[in-house]
């Protein structure tokens, strides 16, 4: 059930902010 916890790349840029990476910036170029 994985899927339904996808996120779109629109969606990831919007809610980006609020979803600090625990593994720091390891995907700045995104």
């Amino acid at each position: 059930m994985s899927n339904l916890f996808w996120l779109t790349d629109e969606q990831m840029e919007r809610l980006k902010p609020f979803f600090p990476k625990s593994h720091g910036k390891s995907r700045v170029d995104d």
